[in-house]
Order: structure tokens, then C-alpha cells, then sequence
């Protein structure tokens, strides 16, 4: 398996392969800071003041975006609040501390408060940030299909650059340095590459809509979603880590097929493939122990097929994921809806907490 490092080498590849957060400084390429200290950038202004709107929202957030240097290597980070940057889990790694040098080309020494490799977000602590370095907001809605966004970042070590496009999709889940998803992630075409990860993804309001965490080809990046970062990073700075609610489940989605083979009526909700037996569901779930051909195709069959989960339906494993990692913590107890053989029932279950490997 590459390291990270070897990603900066293989370039952009398939999403497993895809992390754009380590990257190491190409020779000669080390600091790319201006003789002025500034730091270079893509976006580009006019003389006459025929200023884009990519690079309004540039200019009001490169203060606050910093190249973060670990053992492991280095990527993005951007300004949380008065003391504390944002950055990804993978670009950290296991490092205690880390290096961060802000726009203005000074270096800062930085601890790492906590981590979470199963929403890949990390929380560094910065003292005496430069008085411009000022937090970026967070965005309070979600983002829409199609809404315009600029990634800023350093690209194989490219100081400050920005690259725009839009939001392709929005409720995606990606692969996490754990094995598990993120939910509720943010798919977009801007131009993401190794050394992008743990910066923002800034809406035309300069607000950030997610954290870079990586790029599956092209055309295509992903990041952690506000609602996620604000979840996370304040567990992050005051716990050292954040604890996910888990069910203790694996789906496979109702189709026509599995529906069929299934003997229901219309294809909803999630069929249960299998139960941790020493999760919280053990015991009122059932899952799947067989498997049936329809029309030449297989499928499985006997499982309990998830209907909703807290009031909520779940189409989608997506749907169920943003709804445990947005609505609920572990300790929470929630009803679950299911089909049993043909019947509807209902279940309590106690969430409890995800491992982190």
C-alpha cells in the first residue's frame, strides 16, 4: 500500500487512492512566499479594478488559510477561531505537534489538540496568529447543487492558491482513514490535489461550506461538511477526541431485486446484512443469512429491513449516516422501524460509541 507520501508521486487516481491532504515540498519549491513575504497565489486582479467575484472571496480569506507541516507531510489548514487551526486527520497523522506558516510567510509552532480519523478533522493549537489571520465562519446552510465555491489551499506545496467550480452533490459518503464513511460530505469540481486537504472550500459569502479532505479524479474532490466540522472540531479542542454514535449494522439497499426476493411490496428502506454481535443492536436486529436468484440475478434475503430510524426514513445508506453523525451521540436511544417477515415493528436502541480503527 503507498504511504502518503508516494500519493504526491502517483498524482490524482481513484478515490481510495485520492487523499489530497500529504504532500511533500517539491525541491526548490519548499517555500514559495514573495520577496515581500506574501504568499503567491492563482487568483488574478486587474489594474482597472475588474475584479472577479473568486477573487473577492480569495483576497478576504487568504489570511486565514496555512500550510500545516507534520511528519507525515503537509497540507491546508485554515483559522477556526482565536487560537486554534483546522486541518485534516491524515495531514497530522500521529504527530504531537505541527508547523503552520501563515500567508504573510511567518512560521508558527503549533500542538495538536485532538483527532478524529473517522471525520479526518484535526484541531491545532496556534499562539500569537498574526492579528489578519482572523476565524473563518462556518456556513449555516447546506450547500446546493450547483452553488459556486473556491478552494484555497497549497497545492504540491503551490502557496495560496485558489481554484473554483461548483457544488456537484452534496449528502455523499467517503471512504475515512478508519475504513468507515463521512457522511453528509460535499462533492465538488474544483481543481483538488495533494496538498489541498484540510483547507476550505469557501461559498461566494466567504463562509467555508467544507474541509478539503480529497480528490478522486478528474474533476472531482470531496470535503467534510460544516454541519460535520462544527459537530467535531470543539470535542477535538476540548476532549482531544470526538466520539461518533454507532449502531452496530450493515445494509445493503432495497432494490426492485432485493424487494422481490424478499417477497415486498416496493423497494424502500435497508435490508440488515449483519449484526455486531457485541453492538448495541445485538439481540433486536436480524440480519441477513441467505441468499435467493431473481430473474438471474442474486440477492439477499431475511434480513430486518430498516424502515426509519428517530422519526426519520431512511432511503439511503447516506440517509442513515448524516442522520447518526448530525442528529444523534452514542448514549441516545432511538426507535427503529423495520419489517420482520412481512411485519411492521419497532425497536429501541441504546447508540453506542464507533471505534476509531
Amino acid at each position: 500500500m503507498p504511504s502518503r507520501r508516494d500519493v504526491l508521486r502517483l498524482g490524482a487516481g481513484a478515490l481510495t487512492a485520492g487523499v489530497a491532504g500529504c504532500s511533500e515540498a517539491p525541491t526548490g519549491q519548499e517555500d514559495t512566499a514573495t520577496t515581500d513575504g506574501t504568499a503567491t497565489a492563482t487568483a488574478t486582479t486587474t489594474q482597472s479594478g475588474d475584479e472577479s467575484v473568486y477573487t473577492e472571496v480569495y483576497r478576504e480569506s487568504i489570511d486565514s488559510v496555512v500550510l500545516v507541516r507534520a511528519d507525515s507531510g503537509q497540507g491546508t489548514g485554515w483559522v477556526f477561531d482565536d487560537s486554534v487551526v483546522v486541518t485534516n486527520e491524515h495531514v497530522v497523522g500521529p504527530a504531537d505537534e505541527a508547523d503552520v506558516r501563515f500567508s504573510n510567510g511567518r512560521w508558527r509552532e503549533g500542538t495538536v489538540l485532538g483527532t478524529d480519523a473517522n471525520s479526518d478533522l484535526a484541531a491545532i493549537q496556534v499562539a500569537n496568529r498574526p492579528e489578519d489571520a482572523t476565524p473563518l465562519s462556518l456556513a449555516d446552510e447546506e450547500p446546493v447543487v450547483g452553488q459556486e465555491v473556491v478552494a484555497i489551499g497549497n497545492p504540491f506545496a503551490l502557496s495560496g492558491s485558489a481554484t473554483a467550480g461548483v457544488v456537484s452533490g452534496t449528502d455523499r459518503a467517503i471512504p475515512a482513514p478508519t475504513g468507515y464513511r463521512i457522511p453528509d460530505a460535499v462533492q465538488t469540481d474544483a481543481a483538488v490535489n495533494p496538498g489541498n486537504s484540510g483547507g476550505p472550500l469557501m461559498s461566494l459569502d466567504s463562509e467555508v461550506v467544507a474541509v478539503i479532505n480529497s480528490g478522486g479524479g478528474d474533476n472531482i474532490g470531496f470535503g467534510i461538511s460544516a454541519a460535520l466540522t462544527e459537530r467535531v472540531v470543539p470535542s477535538l479542542v476540548e476532549n482531544g477526541d470526538y466520539q461518533h454514535a454507532y449502531v452496530g449494522l450493515s445494509f445493503t439497499a432495497v432494490t426492485p431485486t432485493v424487494a422481490a426476493a424478499n417477497g415486498l411490496d416496493e423497494a424502500r428502506g435497508l435490508l440488515v446484512r449483519s449484526v455486531d454481535p457485541n453492538g448495541p443492536s445485538a439481540g433486536v436486529l436480524q440480519g441477513s443469512d441467505d441468499t435467493a436468484f431473481v430473474d438471474g440475478q442474486q440477492a439477499r434475503v431475511g434480513g430486518d429491513v430498516v424502515l426509519s430510524v428517530a422519526g426519520t426514513a431512511v432511503q439511503t445508506f447516506e440517509d442513515l449516516l448524516s442522520l447518526l453523525a448530525l442528529r444523534t451521540s452514542p448514549g441516545d436511544v432511538v426507535t427503529v422501524e423495520f419489517l420482520r417477515d412481512g411485519e411492521r415493528r419497532t425497536a429501541e436502541v441504546e447508540l453506542g460509541v464507533r471505534s476509531q480503527n
